[in-house]
């Protein structure tokens, strides 16, 4: 039961603010080319993947706007890769509950550097 709480959090993150799609659009970069920042093979999120590109893009724009490191923002992307690819892609329930956790975690820290940059999201 949980697990469908942090999903519905992590749902309602996203839907607060609007993310391209996946291949990209005027302005923002496909998510293949945002994770060819940081690395040379792109990592199959499968039905995870809108949710991990706009925590990216957030990523992303607190780094074009200086306030989050390349570095960092490499750090970040692999952090989500890693954790995916042992809790994210796992059948079982508890592991997949802890990729939850994590993710919504992620998401939250990315809208927290997007939003100190873009004056867009702290408007009333």
């Amino acid at each position: 039961m949980r697990g469908l709480l942090m999903i519905g959090a992590a749902a309602l993150l996203t839907g607060c603010v609007s993310s391209p799609s996946l291949t990209g659009t005027m302005g923002a970069p496909s998510f293949e080319a945002l994770q060819r920042m940081c690395t040379a093979q792109p990592v199959d999120y499968g039905k995870d993947a809108q949710g991990v590109y706009a925590a990216l893009f957030d990523a992303y724009v607190a780094n074009r706007r200086g306030a989050l490191s390349k570095d960092d923002f490499c750090a970040f992307q692999a952090a989500i890769a890693q954790r995916h690819a042992s809790e994210g892609m796992s059948a079982d329930p508890h592991a997949r509950n802890q990729w939850v956790e994590f993710f919504t975690a992620q998401r939250a820290k990315a809208l927290s550097w997007r939003a100190a940059v873009d004056p867009t999201l702290r408007s009333g």
